[in-house]
């Protein structure tokens, strides 16, 4: 499986550690180049330094065959964007947006 995993950091890091290692097709993408550095040299990972929720840095993270992509930054924002994004300009059939924040989680309309 073709996974884009979007954040370098713990969390990020973790799942591309646990999913590289079951010989998935894995790549990170993170602004800052010195983590997607880390990232390539320790695990069997790509890397790809850039904002993730532009479609030009994931079409080069290799969206247009990408099975799943996982949004686990520090931004709510850019998770939720960039699931956007990966649904809307290069149909990736699995998305995941990590969120902290609970009211995004929170219905706020009830019938």
């Amino acid at each position: 499986m073709k996974v884009i995993i979007c954040g370098a950091g713990q969390v990020g890091w973790q799942i591309a550690r646990h999913l590289s290692g079951e010989n998935n097709d894995v790549t990170v993408v993170d602004n800052n180049a010195e983590l997607v550095r880390r990232a390539t040299e320790a695990l069997d990972v790509q890397g790809v330094a850039g904002f993730a929720s532009y479609p030009d840095v994931l079409e080069q993270a290799g969206a247009r065959d990408a099975d799943m992509v996982i949004a686990a930054t520090y931004s709510d924002e850019v998770n939720m964007v960039t699931c956007q994004v990966a649904h809307s300009v290069f149909e990736i059939p699995r998305k995941i947006a990590r969120l902290r924040a609970q009211s995004y989680l929170t219905a706020i309309y009830s019938d």
